[in-house]
């Protein structure tokens, strides 16, 4: 991946009926990268979105495409597109007929709109689809189709505002890999928004975190897990458990503790407290276990099915038990960002 910018945002801040709803944005996005904004409703990410796209104008700040400021400039001259949620479909014209719309607009010619279309089918892998309507596809087929309608326009970046979110779950995470396999084909970069924490770690390069308008996190899926900065980051990216211990604020990973017998020795090195457990929930792969410590600060412990790593004992509800991890697994956290 190419360190060169394909998006910058400079100060941007954003205002609807007196309420902020971004303050002070600062993010840098590079060619070719798979990059997604994430966080829960009314975060902002939308709102960023649909800046960068030139729906909405800033009230203060700058928005560059590969270093040219479209801060002012209107939606439909930057070069990017756009994919939704709802694929707005034509259902009285068929896939290739949909796919060279916004091509036919543009003026280009029907041979060369025809060949590029058929081109953009072959990236989603639609080839044999051309004369099928909306109608006689799958949800994933449309969402496909909708994706090959955006790229036949070759734009430098392309948009992505929750385009999953109305496929099921296993369809859902089939397009997720589908999606990251065209992104690495075309080698466009993509700006991904959506509040699906698993969506978010398995498709992207890099993960801004969003609040209450501010960007709390930038970092690789990995480092926003295994490092959170804010208690935020914290319990929105997967589970964690955040205790404070000797006046420190710290997150505690569920894979990352271990269940002993109360008269057990545990491992050298690690720091075990004594705890109850409240409750067992089998998930297959996984068993979860809810303690209670001794302190009464509540955590989750999950426990490896695969009959290695988990417990060499049955535990249920009321059972004494130690908790114990290594001191390298409780991270601090930061204050959280106001």
């Amino acid at each position: 991946m190419a360190n060169d910018s394909a998006i910058a945002i400079r100060g941007v801040a954003k205002s609807f009926a007196g309420t902020t709803v971004l303050h002070d944005i600062n993010l840098e996005i590079f060619d070719g990268e798979f990059f997604t904004m994430l966080g829960p409703s009314g975060s902002g990410k939308t709102t960023l979105l649909r800046m960068v796209a030139g729906f909405e104008t800033p009230d203060r700040g700058t928005i560059s495409l590969h270093g040219d400021d479209v801060t002012q400039r209107s939606a439909h001259v930057r070069p990017v597109n756009t994919v939704f949620q709802d694929y707005a479909l034509f259902p009285h014209m068929d896939v290739v007929t949909n796919v060279e719309y916004g091509l036919r607009v543009a003026g280009v010619k029907k041979e060369d709109r025809r060949r590029r279309a058929s081109e953009a089918l072959a990236m989603v892998q639609l080839e044999g689809f051309a004369k099928r309507r909306p109608a006689q596809l799958s949800g994933g087929q449309r969402q496909r189709v909708a994706l090959a309608r955006a790229i036949v326009n070759e734009p430098s970046v392309l948009l992505l505002d929750e385009p999953l979110g109305a496929l099921d779950l296993k369809l859902r995470q089939e397009m997720q890999t589908e999606l990251k396999v065209i992104q690495r084909r075309i080698g466009i970069t993509f700006l991904y928004v959506t509040h699906d924490q698993e969506e978010a770690m398995a498709m992207s390069d890099r993960i801004a975190i969003m609040n209450a308008g501010v960007i709390e996190q930038v970092g690789s899926p990995k480092e926003i897990y295994e490092l959170p900065a804010s208690p935020f980051v914290a319990s929105f990216i997967g589970t964690s458990n955040v205790i404070v211990r000797n006046g420190r604020t710290q997150s505690l990973r569920p894979e990352r503790l271990r269940l002993l017998l109360p008269a057990s020795s545990p491992p050298e090195g690690t720091i075990t407290e004594p705890a109850t457990v409240a409750d067992v929930v089998y998930l297959g792969p996984v068993i979860r276990v809810y303690v209670r410590l001794a302190n009464g600060d509540d955590l989750v412990v999950v426990q490896s099915n695969d009959g290695l790593a988990g417990p060499s004992f049955s535990v249920a509800a009321g059972d004494a038990v130690l908790v114990a991890w290594r001191p390298q697994d409780a991270f601090d956290l930061e204050s959280e960002l106001v």
